[in-house]
């Protein structure tokens, strides 16, 4: 007989699944990588270099490749947590597609400006019927293209793993 299962708990499963991935990923780069299960504020992973002398953090957030245009951030991205903190946006695919994981990594403070600087434009710009949009936690970034061009676009940063290796060098 066959589970059933919610939208919101296939979303939750991929979401953790993306976490390990994101690990298993920066491991095989050579580093130390340390899902924290929900312990750690606004971490998902703490990574180091092999000889433990520098650390980043890693916030993960999910997307469907080759089906979302955006991904969800919230309103904590427009906060800057530091040079030594990461967002990776992880498209992981439903397990009966083919589509290929994608893979975006961005600095705090580049996610942080550009996320800001978007949503305070969208809410200075006048809706449907000319209404004003009301204000909420819901921010989002442009994963491939063809979104709206309110939603600022991350793909600059496809596979940027260099960025957070620099961080972590010896």
């Amino acid at each position: 007989m066959k589970a059933k299962h919610s939208k919101k708990t296939d979303k939750s499963h991929r979401g953790n699944a993306s976490q390990f991935y994101v690990a298993a990923e920066l491991c095989r780069r050579g580093h130390a990588a340390l899902v924290t299960v929900g312990n750690t504020p606004n971490t998902d992973i703490l990574c180091s270099n092999r000889s433990g002398t520098k650390f980043v953090h890693v916030q993960v957030k999910t997307f469907r490749p080759g089906r979302d245009k955006t991904c969800t951030v919230g309103a904590k991205s427009e906060k800057d947590y530091g040079e030594n903190f990461f967002w990776v946006l992880a498209g992981v695919p439903e397990p009966d597609e083919s589509t290929p994981f994608k893979y975006f990594i961005v600095p705090s403070k580049v996610l942080a400006e550009n996320v800001k600087q978007r949503h305070d434009v969208w809410l200075k710009t006048p809706g449907k019927n000319n209404r004003k949009h009301k204000d909420s936690s819901i921010r989002s970034v442009a994963v491939r293209d063809g979104a709206s061009s309110c939603f600022w676009s991350v793909l600059e940063y496809e596979g940027r793993w260099d960025l957070m290796e620099r961080m972590l060098a010896d």
